[in-house]
């Protein structure tokens, strides 16, 4: 059975990481987060302590979602057959794009960083970014016959910073309206586009997946 305070104080990460991504953690108060789960400031600071300690415990949160998703990936792409490697590879995209499209908050909340948001706390990108990303290069470098001119730290940045933009603001279609991953033919093509641009650039055999209809 889940406890008053441990369903308390979940509610409130729930809340912050909604807000957090949203607004950014300069734009959000910690009063913004107590109203918006219905609690006084008091009771929020009791469960979590303070705004930079609740920011921590979100992005810890969002973190831990994140690397389970990738290491699972990555063990999959290492435990496949010399001849699936490079599918392993294009699945781990695949993942690591659905893992965004479920979970907007994760892009969202990196972005503000990106942005300077929360620029007074320091330490997340090397604590959580930089160890699964170098991940992700290692085992592309040891796992795959790449183009020996390729450049695979940029590569994979390229593909966050891709992914990233195309979850939180879409692309422009003809008509100037947006199409993100709520539009199936935009994700779609956006997925296709990926597989590519991963495939060419990484000079890997063969032709990229198509995805699915």
């Amino acid at each position: 059975m889940i406890s008053g305070d441990t369903h308390q104080r979940e509610m409130i990460l729930q809340v912050a990481t909604k807000l957090f991504a949203g607004l950014g953690y300069d734009g959000t108060s910690t009063r913004q987060i107590a109203e918006a789960v219905g609690l006084n400031v008091a009771t929020v600071s009791y469960h979590v302590g303070s705004k930079r300690e609740l920011y921590l415990a979100v992005m810890e949160r969002a973190n831990e979602a994140h690397r389970v998703v990738l290491e699972e990936a990555v063990q999959e792409l290492v435990a496949a057959p010399a001849t699936d490697k490079v599918a392993a590879l294009h699945h781990l995209i695949d993942r690591y794009i659905d893992f965004c499209v479920e979970n907007p908050e994760h892009p969202a909340l990196w972005t503000h960083r990106w942005l300077s948001d929360a620029s007074d706390v320091t330490g997340l990108e090397p604590a959580y970014v930089l160890p699964l990303a170098q991940l992700v290069i290692d085992t592309i470098t040891s796992m795959l016959d790449v183009d020996p001119e390729a450049d695979v730290p940029y590569t994979v940045s390229t593909m966050i910073w891709c992914i990233h933009s195309f979850v939180l603001s879409g692309v422009l279609d003809k008509s100037g309206a947006r199409r993100g991953p709520d539009d199936p033919r935009a994700q779609r093509r956006f997925r296709a586009h990926m597989h590519r641009m991963l495939h060419r650039t990484l000079g890997l055999p063969g032709s990229p997946p198509r995805p699915a209809e």
